[in-house]
């Protein structure tokens, strides 16, 4: 997989958000660490209409849901403010599930690919290498 220079790489799982770009080449990638942005996850209504047929969700289940929907409303919004071109988003199982119901139709178009792995605290070889193996 080709990962072109200035590939933003979001990296995610229900507590954790890392943000890394590709500073190397399209076929020798060195992602370099980016600074993480403060999110609003006050907004819980959204996992609450999400389970809202599955009883009452604990209030851990709450917090993982309103913070993987505030980094896709901020993914999104990057995308169209053009700061973000290109995207790569890795995430596990369950956030990345989440996360894609909110995928907006330009970011849809800007991504490269999503991974569902839990790559938080990885290195930036470590992902490189888990998404040439997908």
């Amino acid at each position: 997989m080709l990962l072109p220079k200035g590939t933003v790489f979001a990296v995610v799982d229900g507590e954790k958000f890392e943000l890394h770009r590709n500073n190397g080449t399209e076929t020798d990638p060195k992602l370099e660490k980016m600074s993480v942005p403060e999110l609003d996850e006050t907004n819980k209504s959204a996992g609450m209409r999400h389970h809202a047929n599955t009883g009452n969700p604990s209030d851990d289940q709450l917090d993982e849901d309103a913070h993987v929907t505030a980094i896709a409303e901020w993914l999104n919004n990057q995308v169209l403010t053009h700061k973000i071109d290109k995207l790569v988003i890795i995430a596990d199982p369950r956030s990345l599930g989440e996360m894609r119901r909110y995928y907006h139709k330009e970011l849809e178009k800007v991504l490269i690919c999503d991974l569902d792995r839990t790559l938080t605290g990885s290195s930036g070889d470590e992902i490189v290498t888990a998404l040439r193996n997908k």
